[in-house]
């Protein structure tokens, strides 16, 4: 039998617990788990790809059978490329599950990639990294749902 392994995307800016809670059960379902750290050209960045590659590839240093890397251009061409069959995407609204759906079927209709849906867990179903910059932007205590050291990354980017 040969072990699947998957990628779970995303742009991770910062990367957050919400985000390391569905790495890790992707790779307790998985035989191994790439996470992919990507550009969404809509999206306005607080750390360039070469810090955000860092953060995550340290969030992760600890998770087995867990790699980093960056991906530019098509996730369909990334993963083909690895031999990924998988995409691991979490959910946490209605709204997340609409787009998420739009985008598996069409992965699914470039190049036979099958995606599955983690549903966020309950601590983390309200976060996402654009609050938490938006929280920290006003000096709010972000340290709950981030590593220590994207804790620290964050206050030192915004200055306080």
């Amino acid at each position: 039998m040969t072990l699947v392994r998957a990628v779970v995307p995303g742009s991770f800016d910062p990367i957050t617990r919400g985000h390391l809670d569905i790495i890790t059960r992707a790779r307790a379902v998985f035989g191994g788990v790439v996470v992919a750290v990507g550009r969404n050209t809509t999206k306005n960045y607080l750390f360039d790809p070469d810090e955000r590659l860092g953060l995550v590839r340290d969030a992760v240093a600890e998770l087995a059978g867990v790699s980093v890397e960056p991906i530019d251009g098509l996730l369909v061409d990334f993963c083909r490329d690895r031999g990924i069959s998988v995409v691991v995407k979490g959910v946490r609204f209605g709204s997340d599950f609409d787009y998420e759906l739009q985008m598996s079927q069409l992965n699914r209709m470039l190049s036979g990639l099958e995606t599955v849906l983690l549903p966020a867990g309950h601590e983390y179903g309200t976060v996402s990294s654009s609050m938490l910059r938006e929280v920290a932007a006003n000096h709010g205590d972000i340290g709950p749902f981030v590593t220590p050291a994207v804790d620290a990354a964050v206050r030192a980017r915004i200055g306080y």
